[in-house]
């Protein structure tokens, strides 16, 4: 196990890494991963080992003796997670943050959202208050049931969607911890198209639409 910061850093971004790869590509050898992450072909083994062991990735074998790798749902949502530590941890964050959301609230625009409202109360929906402002969409509230009734920076804060006093067209994922499961929760209740999510959140979706 990492002894130190630094060591805990380290080991997160190899495991990041290797995460975002197996998304990519699972049929890649583990000399290839190797050569693309910069580590030795013995730590690579030990780190898909230690990723399976997790429930973070499964094998299975392909023709010629080969073995191909796949992210699990656990492997999704660590990989989200893993993502935005490194990125809330790096003064790109604001920028990319930033970004992202005015291109979100954009597609929201094109699509005829004039109102949405955020899921999660983080510095993600902070940042996503000062773009819908700027995009002229109207955030008219704030759900997270993690937090107690009240307001976050003007905008009112709701335990659930019931709970939300006006009407509103969209939602917006906010959420740093379970940005999957506050998907897959929102698209459940208003249908995948009325759901729009940040890239930086890494929550990708298969061509049937469902979180990948």
């Amino acid at each position: 196990m990492p002894d130190t910061l630094q060591d805990r850093e380290a080991d997160s971004g190899i495991i990041l890494g290797l995460l975002k790869s197996v998304e990519q590509d699972g049929g890649r050898s583990q000399r290839r991963l190797a050569a693309e992450l910069g580590i030795a072909l013995g730590l690579v083994n030990a780190y898909l080992k230690r990723c399976i062991s997790k429930g973070l990735v499964k094998v299975q074998n392909v023709p010629a003796r080969r073995y191909a790798y796949y992210l699990t749902p656990q492997g999704f949502a660590e990989k989200s997670r893993l993502t935005v530590d490194y990125l809330t941890s790096s003064f790109s964050f604001f920028r990319e943050a930033k970004a992202d959301c005015l291109v979100t609230f954009e597609t929201g625009r094109l699509l005829g959202f004039k109102s949405v409202v955020l899921v999660g109360r983080t510095d993600l929906a902070e940042i996503a208050l000062i773009c819908g402002i700027e995009s002229q969409i109207e955030i008219v509230a704030l759900v997270d049931p993690k937090s107690a009734p009240g307001h976050f920076l003007g905008v009112p804060v709701a335990a659930s969607f019931d709970a939300v006093a006006k009407k509103f067209d969209a939602v917006v994922i906010t959420d740093l911890e379970d940005a999957h499961g506050s998907w897959d929760r929102a698209r459940a209740r208003f249908g995948e198209e009325r759901v729009l999510i940040p890239r930086l959140l890494g929550v990708t979706k298969d061509v049937q639409g469902k979180p990948s």
